[in-house]
């Protein structure tokens, strides 16, 4: 299969209590996509229903569990989620530096680990770019 477009899935805690499903659009502007992501996280939290973009596009999930403190997540699959994931937690400071665990799976019929590797490289170069 081939998708013209990416989005981005999350998970977020809505008003009632409860977890919906977000699916962002993905921009390589990330003003747009973080404007993309406040309007519609706010959105599902507010009106408690998932939005969803999978019919047209390939979707990453992806999921915070900003509650936990994860090392990663195994065995993500079950038929329903095949699409590349990425989970993580609390971030942890250290005496010198500040981590942040990431699990990222995906399956080899939709990229062979050097592809997740470059995207993980970029993910890094994203991160260390930020002025925190």
């Amino acid at each position: 299969m081939q998708f013209d477009t990416i989005a981005v899935n999350t998970i977020v805690a809505n008003r009632k209590g409860e977890v919906s499903s977000c699916d962002l659009p993905f921009s390589e502007d990330l003003l747009q996509f973080n404007a993309d992501y406040l309007r519609l996280t706010k959105q599902v939290c507010e009106c408690c229903e998932d939005y969803d973009l999978s019919a047209d596009s390939m979707v990453i999930g992806t999921s915070a569990l900003v509650e936990s403190e994860i090392d990663g997540a195994v065995g993500m699959y079950s038929g329903v989620f095949n699409n590349p994931f990425m989970i993580w937690g609390r971030y942890k400071r250290g005496w010198f530096k500040t981590s942040l665990s990431v699990s990222f799976q995906f399956h080899h019929t939709q990229m062979d680990g050097a592809h997740a590797a470059r995207f993980l490289e970029m993910l890094q170069q994203e991160i260390a770019a930020l002025k925190l």
